[in-house]
């Protein structure tokens, strides 16, 4: 049995919520200067680099990329050999963000109560999705997500008849709705399957993929292609001002589900899709 501190976990977690947002991860942020040159629209080219520009400005000023530096989201897989030692574990990470959020001098933007709305002043609360893995490791992802884009998303409870047409038409439909008010160019994360709020997570996790990577699922990945072409030819456009450029990725996640159900949820990001990962 490994044992872990709290206070490592802290520390860990503190340092990747201003790694996250201070720095892309190397997909998005090539995906951002390649597509550049296949932008047909001068003014769509004009704000891609206007937005290569601000990432070197954020990563060499260490200055948040985004004004919005989100509300935390944890992905914590623990090994089941693993014995965490020094304190309550949710305590710990909601530390580290509180930690992050000062230190870093980032935004802070969570309200205690959904309906009253005071500031929590540090952050907190992190949402934070736990998963019991063999091993003894502890892998932790941090994905500050703003809510320009969150705001964007959408649950859709098809019918089983509705199939994959009915996924497509989902997916492109949040698209257009969201227009310029998700930051094109977007990333799409979508989670087709299990229940109401499994699908939610799937498309939450389809986001801290590496766009660059495929659905291990043949027919998935190349629905994955087929939507980002299909996205691409709606002229939104980076920053919602046409041009070729509407997505930089479409990554899908997908689960076992019941017979009478196809429950499918969009989870738009901004360009600024923020995610960094570390094992302890």
């Amino acid at each position: 049995m490994r044992e872990v501190s709290t206070e490592e976990i802290t520390k860990n977690i503190k340092e990747m919520c201003i790694e996250a947002n201070y720095t892309l991860s190397d997909d998005v942020k090539n995906k951002i200067i390649n597509s550049a040159a296949v932008e047909e629209s001068e003014i769509g080219k004009k704000i891609l680099n206007q937005l290569e520009e601000n990432m070197n400005i954020a990563d060499s000023d260490n200055i948040p990329i985004c004004q919005d530096t989100g509300m935390a989201v944890i992905f914590i897989k623990i090994g089941q050999d693993v014995h965490i030692t020094g304190g309550d574990l949710e305590d710990a990470i909601n530390q580290g963000v509180r930690e992050g959020y000062i230190e870093g001098y980032l935004r802070k933007s969570v309200v205690k109560d959904p309906i009253i709305r005071e500031n929590t002043k540090d952050n907190t609360p992190a949402v934070i999705h736990y998963e019991i893995i063999p091993g003894d490791k502890i892998e932790i992802t941090v994905a500050p997500k703003g809510f320009g884009s969150e705001n964007m998303s959408r649950v859709c409870m098809l019918k089983p008849a509705d199939g994959i047409e009915g996924v497509k038409n989902a997916v492109i439909e949040t698209v257009k709705l969201a227009g310029p008010n998700a930051c094109p160019p977007v990333v799409v994360g979508v989670g087709v399957g299990g229940t109401f709020e499994k699908c939610a997570l799937l498309a939450k996790k389809a986001l801290i993929r590496d766009i660059d990577s495929e659905n291990s699922i043949e027919y998935v990945a190349e629905l994955e292609k087929e939507l980002l072409n299909e996205i691409n030819k709606l002229n939104i456009g980076p920053g919602g001002l046409g041009g070729k450029v509407t997505a930089l990725g479409v990554n899908i996640e997908t689960y076992p589900t019941h017979i009478a159900g196809l429950p499918v949820a969009v989870n738009m990001c901004c360009h600024v899709n923020r995610h960094k990962k570390r094992v302890i």
